[in-house]
């Protein structure tokens, strides 16, 4: 069996470990708590439902769970928006192969030339790239392939940001905020393999992940789920030098398993000054050869 399987009862362990009884009203005290966190009886009188129930649950032995239920038990644990989906999404019975086959062939990883020149016409002055399933990069423009890691140098099976952000030595050189980043990466996968749990791509990233990583695995088995879409990075570019960006990711209306990501500055700023010079810099052998 993968270790990459979704596992309701790893998750929900998690969470309730996580909480302090103490801010929930609950009685606490090391002699009486033998482990941190919850009990289960406790999540189940909070969510409303039979110690038996939620434990079935919980060790993933209840075939068909109401949205209701679920909802009492998000409630219980404190779960934020995107944990609260996740658990919908892996509490759900799927037929084993039906998610691959159903979308995650070969032909999801594949961008349309529309959207290809959309990258385009931002090449000049706007990094962009286009990610699928499991972290895979998928196309980028001129700026978007260099605005980090080298993308063309690359063997197509590797240009992955959670491979590239955990594996490549370059990593921590250019992510400043390295421990930041791969927190939002690992929360970004998990997030993903919530919703394609037998996509074969996620599970072999998450796989050689945990065999090569052990920061990784570290992150990976808090169980957390925190998908980021926007917010703001730092690179240091080997070649302008530090960048800070503001990233937003567009999810495609054809394939919402493909998001089109962004990476701006401020007019007038240092780094829109810089990734101006990155593109000056990246178009200078066409215009000699």
């Amino acid at each position: 069996m993968l270790y990459a399987e979704i596992e309701i009862s790893s998750f929900l362990k998690a969470r309730r470990a996580a909480l302090d009884p103490a801010d929930l009203g609950l009685p606490g005290g090391v002699n009486r708590r033998r482990v941190r966190g919850l009990r289960r009886e406790e999540v189940a009188q909070l969510a409303g439902i039979s110690v038996d129930y939620y434990t079935r649950i919980e060790q993933g032995r209840a075939p068909a769970i109401s949205d209701s239920v679920l909802d009492a038990i998000a409630r219980a644990l404190r779960l934020s928006g995107g944990e609260v989906t996740y658990l919908r999404n892996i509490a759900v019975p799927r037929r084993p192969g039906a998610d691959w086959c159903a979308g995650g062939s070969a032909a999801g990883r594949t961008v349309r030339p529309e959207t290809q020149q959309v990258l385009d016409a931002m090449a000049d002055t706007v990094p962009a790239l286009v990610v699928g399933r499991g972290l895979d990069i998928l196309a980028w423009n001129t700026l978007g392939g260099r605005i980090a890691f080298d993308l063309e140098g690359l063997a197509p099976d590797r240009r992955n940001t959670a491979l590239l952000v955990f594996l490549d030595p370059a990593a921590r050189d250019l992510h400043p905020d390295w421990e930041a980043k791969a927190e939002e990466v690992v929360g970004n996968l998990r997030a993903d393999s919530g919703r394609h749990p037998d996509d074969p791509r996620i599970c072999e990233v998450v796989n050689e992940l945990l065999a090569h990583s052990p920061e990784f695995r570290r992150i990976w088995e808090t169980q957390s789920v925190h998908e980021c879409l926007c917010g703001t990075k730092r690179i240091r570019h080997p070649q302008v030098g530090e960048l800070l960006v503001t990233f937003e990711s567009f999810r495609l209306g054809n394939d919402p398993d493909q998001a089109l990501v962004t990476y701006t500055a401020p007019r007038g700023s240092e780094t829109e000054r810089r990734i101006r010079e990155l593109g000056r810099t990246l178009a200078e052998p066409a215009l000699t050869a």
